[in-house]
């Protein structure tokens, strides 16, 4: 039996089949294809100034349709999404220039780079917490920017769970560190991988691992200090995952940990660029 994937069959999807899909995986799709179908070949064309197939965005339009024959919000971030993608593709088509300047991120003053600087270069694994509490709109900013990370094929799998250790004591033991005081859990919803069963897995852990390093870093621009962990056994990560209540779909992959640091460690010196460059020609 050959092990070549259809390519056809397994991303051009009938308006039965997705009609038919749950809602997780037809949502993945829609943000794998409106990727892969139309905003790649946009914003390619407009860098050249080229117009447009009118054939290329047939399949957002396709997902558009049954987006709306399902019944689903328009505020959604997919179709908001597509909607703008659509919305370009279609000057592109007539011919016409598209105006991204609204989009263009604003250069960096000096102070603002310093502060950036400074949010890489000081941050730190934290392993002594104070007792204060630590508010809930603060841990809201930590978890939004971890969903801002970078992630294969925009298929979003990031999915979280959010534990106060004073809430579940001893929870998660096994760590090295004393326990909490707010666990992090980065899980992953593995039904948006069916939108691409073709990507390797080390792109699956790669989106966790931007999420979680986006965590820690945002902990700390907000005053926090965190440590990124791993979960020493599968008893203790059974044990979470029946606390919870887990389905089988969710992975968890890591976890963080983060609260008001309690010190302030050493930091640990890094191999300089030159020495990590294999090769630079």
């Amino acid at each position: 039996m050959s092990d070549k994937i259809n390519f056809a069959a397994t991303f051009n999807k009938t308006k039965a089949e997705l009609l038919a899909m749950d809602e997780t995986e037809f949502r993945a799709r829609f943000r794998e294809r409106c990727h892969h179908t139309l905003e790649i070949q946009v914003y390619a064309n407009a860098y050249r100034g080229r117009a447009l197939d009118p054939e290329q965005p047939k399949t957002v339009r396709l997902f558009l349709a049954v987006w709306e024959e399902r019944g689903l919000p328009k505020d959604l971030p997919e179709y908001v999404f597509a909607a703008k993608m659509l919305s370009f593709a279609e000057a592109l088509i007539r011919g016409e220039p598209i105006d991204l300047s609204p989009y263009r991120p604003a250069p960096l003053s000096a102070e603002e780079l310093q502060g950036f600087e400074r949010v890489l270069y000081e941050r730190r694994s934290v392993r002594e917490w104070k007792p204060d509490p630590v508010p809930d709109e603060t841990i809201r900013k930590v978890l939004d920017a971890g969903l801002w990370a970078a992630h294969a094929c925009n298929l979003q799998s990031i999915r979280y769970l959010v534990i106060r250790e004073e809430n579940a004591p001893g929870l998660f033991r096994g760590s090295d560190i004393p326990g909490g005081p707010i666990h992090i859990v980065v899980l992953q919803d593995m039904r948006v991988y069916r939108a691409n069963p073709v990507m390797p897995e080390s792109n699956q852990l790669l989106d966790a691992g931007a999420a979680a390093q986006n965590l820690v870093l945002a902990a700390h621009a907000n005053g926090l200090g965190g440590c990124w962990l791993t979960f020493t056994s599968e008893p203790m990560k059974q044990r979470i995952r029946e606390h919870a209540g887990l389905p089988e779909h969710l992975r968890m992959t890591t976890y963080v940990d983060v609260g008001f640091p309690d010190q302030q460690p050493y930091p640990p010196q890094r191999l300089s660029a030159d020495e990590a460059v294999f090769l630079w020609k």
